[in-house]
């Protein structure tokens, strides 16, 4: 299925009706690594852990990611004047690099958000083993992307009866996944 308003994704091979796209996710750019959020709490259990400048946060958030993923500056240090705004964090100036230490405040904002915190701890490992290709083939990236397509193009059309057809699809589909390869009898020689 083409996206008539995206150029770039018209690489289908027009077989199937389904776009062929790069072998990274979101239009080539990679898989999405931190979901909304998740970034200013890391950040800011990191700067709580022991007080830093942004390029050591660079380099401690690589190790997380055993060097698959690296954030770059252009989201690390509007993340960290955003929690120094916030008051969150504070950076101190000393020849010429900001250190950042936490705040009474961001003690408590951590506080507050620990399970979101072990949330964002799993979500890493997650994407790590995604980004290392421990993840899902290509081919199945592809596949659940042609399915979100296809649920796009429903443009609302939900009737009832379509309703229980595709919920129903999909869930024979979600458990023959779980279920695992289907086995095939054995069948008997006749001789």
């Amino acid at each position: 299925m083409r996206d008539h308003h995206s150029p770039h994704r018209e690489h289908g091979n027009g077989h199937d009706g389904f776009e062929r796209r790069p072998g990274r996710e979101r239009g080539g750019r990679g898989p999405r690594v931190f979901a909304p959020g998740d970034l200013k709490l890391l950040l800011l259990a990191l700067i709580a852990e022991q007080p830093c400048h942004g390029y050591d946060l660079i380099r401690q958030i690589e190790g997380m990611f055993d060097g698959a993923y690296s954030p770059s500056p252009g989201v690390i240090y509007p993340t960290l004047t955003f929690l120094e705004e916030s008051e969150l964090i504070l950076g101190d100036a000393e020849g010429g690099k900001k250190r950042y230490a936490v705040t009474d405040a961001g003690r408590q904002s951590l506080s507050d958000q620990a399970v979101a915190l072990e949330g964002v701890r799993v979500r890493i490992d997650v994407s790590k083993r995604s980004l290392r290709g421990h993840d899902r083939p290509a081919q199945i990236h592809e596949a659940v992307h042609n399915l979100r397509h296809a649920l796009q193009l429903h443009h609302g059309r939900w009737s009832p009866e379509e309703i229980k057809r595709v919920a129903a699809l999909l869930n024979d589909t979600a458990k023959a996944i779980v279920d695992g390869p289907a086995v095939q009898p054995v069948m008997e020689k006749t001789e």
